[in-house]
């Protein structure tokens, strides 16, 4: 089996991070996010997955050369933004069957294998995974009649409407797609999904209860850390704190929920509150960080306080700083001119 990962997003909500670094190869526990969706994809059957990205593609090429194991990572060139549709069907020449689409931005422990059951089972043209909120403005709420057939797909909806979201995973058939226009910008949220509802073909929801995290803003690429760490995905197992190569010393200060990568390094009487620390970042000696994520080779001063704050790969708060709520790209510039 086969599935499609759409990477191509520039991860605005997560800049500075996003700015040197693609959304899907944030690392997550210490990996690529993206290491984490193809290991569950493997571990469900899937045994090629197929990419494309106009954005930061010389990343992606690091992360293909250094992936190893199930399932083979086939990257097709794409030159400009195809939108999350347009990476479907520019695909569609290297599968001949069903095969997954996922979001990859998405945390989700998914039963993948009882959904492609239920999809075979049904005989559905398209599957969408689906979870219930409360309110689902943010994401696409999906409208079904009571066997469960898609009645209507409403792309973030303008009022509170509780229901089942779109969550991101689906299972497609070539033939139900194969009549769009290929090589355009096109959403598989606002054009394929109603175009392939109106026309009748049959579309599913397939409802589940599974963990699922968009982990598009530092809030919640902060909270799927902790998730991991309470124990809330299927499939993930850290201990907490996780300190994955990092060096901490004796007499630093460290609460539950942090995450500090390879090369990380927290000082003397520093301490650290439900963050993540990326490889290389330094917590200096007396300094505080809380509810922050310090990216790649960033660096906080002594005796500086951090809270609230996204720094970019390299970025730095001066000694005795004191920021909050701020994004800080790694440019050479005092914390004051954020």
């Amino acid at each position: 089996m086969k599935a499609v990962v759409l990477v191509g997003g520039e991860g605005t909500r997560l800049r500075p991070l996003t700015e040197t670094i693609p959304k899907p190869l944030l690392p997550l526990m210490g990996r690529s996010f993206l290491h984490h969706v193809l290991d569950h994809l493997g571990a469900h059957g899937v045994h090629e997955v197929i990419l494309s990205s106009p954005y930061l593609q010389e990343r992606f090429a690091s992360f293909i050369r250094e992936r190893h194991g199930d399932p083979l990572v086939t990257w097709i060139t794409e030159s400009s933004p195809l939108g999350t549709g347009g990476a479907v069907l520019n695909a569609l020449g290297n599968v001949e069957e069903a095969f997954f689409v996922l979001n990859g931005d998405i945390l989700t422990d998914l039963d993948l294998t009882a959904m492609a059951a239920a999809h075979d089972a049904s005989g559905a043209s398209i599957s969408i995974s689906t979870i219930y909120v409360e309110d689902a403005r943010p994401f696409g709420l999906v409208v079904t009649d009571e066997t469960g057939r898609v009645l209507e797909f409403c792309e973030k909806p303008a009022d509170p409407t509780p229901g089942e979201i779109n969550a991101g995973t689906y299972l497609i058939d070539p033939l139900a797609v194969a009549r769009f226009e290929r090589g355009v910008n096109t959403s598989i949220e606002r054009d394929v999904f109603p175009a392939v509802i109106e026309r009748g073909a049959p579309v599913r929801a397939f409802a589940s209860h599974c963990y699922w995290m968009d982990l598009g803003t530092p809030e919640k690429y902060l909270r799927a850390h902790f998730d991991i760490l309470e124990g809330k995905v299927r499939g993930e197992e850290f201990p907490a704190p996780y300190l994955d190569g990092a060096d901490i010393d004796l007499a630093a200060r460290l609460g539950r929920w942090v995450v500090a990568g390879q090369g990380a390094a927290v000082g003397p009487e520093a301490q650290v509150e439900d963050s993540v620390l990326l490889g290389g970042a330094v917590v200096s000696k007396r300094a505080r960080v809380r509810d922050s994520i310090l990216g790649p080779g960033s660096r906080v001063g002594e005796g500086a306080t951090v809270v609230g704050t996204v720094l970019g790969e390299g970025a730095e708060v001066a000694a005795g700083d004191s920021v909050a709520d701020a994004r800080i790209s790694g440019h050479p510039r005092s914390s004051r001119e954020a």
